[in-house]
């Protein structure tokens, strides 16, 4: 029977916490990709390839990039699917704070302890990298272990911006790297079924999608504090202008978790805000933290994962407000401000998917409206409307989606086999781009044409300048990987 489980507004906060709280690997020095394309030339495999793909059993080294809870629950199996397989173990890790690193390395018997992880990705023992990082610092780690002929396992949402996404992209199928895009809801079998209850007509043809109201981020200008000795906060604001010091931005959300191995905040240094997860220019807001996951249903069940909507625009047709965080408060305030336009996008088939919904569940799914019924994904269970549509089992030659128990085992497995695992990098750059989109409609406050082939609003130059942000120099996106 699916799970019905009623979830609270605290118990989806906390899932939404769950799902990308983690501070970067520590960077020292420029920042232009060390010459590793020469090295590995895009074609051979690397000596970790080689070796794993001789027995799944073979130990596999892990490197962690970004110390933080999310990496930590990964690496244990709390709170969400993770859990590193027998076969696999921390070798080294890196994080700009350099305390958490250190903390790390005790906690995980390795002496291979960085703050730049262009050192870690550089040791022979490292065959794959889990990086848990905020969303301005997930295409260079990625680009990098590329080159480097690592296999990934990179947090969710894929990228901060649409170019970021597709430079990922090129550099995972250039180099021929696995890439396991953290998006876990799609490896759990209640989900899995409901996706292949509306793949195979059951509900009939889709008329429209009702979505969660994602807010998206906010702008933040706090008074300087103190910044921690053993933090370089220069190189975690990454590309980004470098801005004062303030806990409140730079922990994803706050008050931070004290559990070991996770922290190392002494209490005094607690807040009451949302987090870099909610600021612009770090993160999309809850529109890609959070909605890349019942988003991530959507273009499963809608089989658009290689595509995307051709129209996207918000109800009312205005710009979104600026909202700013001057001190410390709640998210409150600008959750509300930053979701007072609904988004809708529609697809070439004439499906329109509105974020218009309040239920809570819907953050971890969806409403799919069909004329012989309704069903709703939400987190790790589903429901049908009217009762009974899944009752009946799907016929011999019906559809079947990608089977995938446990996202982080189905990783390693691929890791071995060189099958793509069940999120490709192709599938969270298909999520991720629904949710910028979603976020330069609610900017623009208009209506807005997209080409998902070409990844273009045509004939929309104000538009095509929000495709990418403004990065400093020596953190540039590359021209080629």
């Amino acid at each position: 029977m699916p799970d019905k489980k009623k979830t609270t507004r605290r118990r989806m906060l906390g899932q939404m916490a769950g799902a990308a709280l983690a501070v970067p690997a520590f960077i020292s020095g420029t920042y232009p990709p060390r010459a590793r394309a020469a090295e590995t030339g895009g074609e051979k495999p690397s000596p970790g390839q080689e070796r794993l793909a001789r027995s799944p059993n073979e130990q596999i080294g892990v490197g962690i990039i970004g110390c933080g809870r999310r990496n930590g629950q990964l690496a244990i199996g709390k709170g969400g699917q993770g859990a590193l397989p027998p076969h696999a173990r921390i070798v080294a890790v890196a994080d700009f704070n350099l305390k958490r690193a250190q903390e790390w390395g005790r906690n995980y018997r390795t002496k291979k302890v960085y703050q730049d992880y262009r050192e870690l990705l550089d040791q022979k023992e490292v065959d794959v990298v889990i990086y848990a990082t905020p969303e301005h610092w997930h295409y260079l780690p990625c680009i990098h272990a590329c080159q480097a002929g690592k296999d990934i396992y990179g947090e969710q949402p894929l990228s901060h911006t649409i170019a970021e996404g597709r430079k990922m992209i090129e550099a995972v199928r250039r180099y021929k790297r696995i890439f396991q895009t953290g998006e876990q809801q799609r490896s759990h079998p209640a989900t899995r079924k409901a996706v292949e209850l509306i793949r195979n007509g059951r509900i009939g043809t889709i008329r429209s999608v009702i979505g969660y109201n994602y807010p998206s981020a906010y702008e933040c200008e706090f008074p300087a504090r103190p910044i921690p000795e053993w933090l370089d906060w220069d190189r975690w604001c990454g590309p980004n202008e470098v801005v004062a010091y303030h806990t409140d931005i730079y922990l994803s959300r706050v008050p931070y978790n004290r559990e070991p191995p996770y922290y190392t905040y002494p209490a005094e240094e607690y807040a009451v805000g949302p987090g870099w997860m909610s600021f612009r220019p770090y993160s999309g807001g809850e529109l890609p933290n959070w909605g890349c996951h019942g988003l991530s249903m959507v273009h499963w069940a809608l089989d658009m994962d290689r595509s995307g909507p051709v129209e996207v625009w918000v109800d009312p047709a205005e710009k979104l407000e600026t909202v700013t965080y001057r001190e410390p408060e709640t998210p409150a305030r600008g959750d509300a401000l930053c979701s007072k336009t609904i988004i809708h996008y529609r697809y070439a088939n004439g499906v329109v998917l509105s974020l218009s919904g309040i239920d809570n569940r819907l953050g971890g799914g969806a409403t799919f409206i069909g004329e012989k019924g309704k069903i709703t994904i939400f987190r790790e269970g589903y429901e049908c409307d009217p009762p009974g549509l899944d009752e009946d089992p799907l016929p011999p030659d019906a559809i079947r989606v990608y089977e995938s128990d446990n996202h982080m085992e189905n990783f390693f497995e691929c890791v071995v086999t060189r099958k793509d695992p069940i999120m490709t990098i192709e599938s969270g750059h298909s999520v991720a781009t629904l949710c910028h989109l979603g976020n330069i409609a609610r900017k623009l406050g208009r209506h807005l044409k997209w080409n998902p082939e070409k990844e273009i609003f045509p004939d929309d130059e104000e538009a095509n300048n929000y495709l990418d942000c403004e990065k400093r120099k020596g953190y540039e996106l590359p021209g080629e990987v």
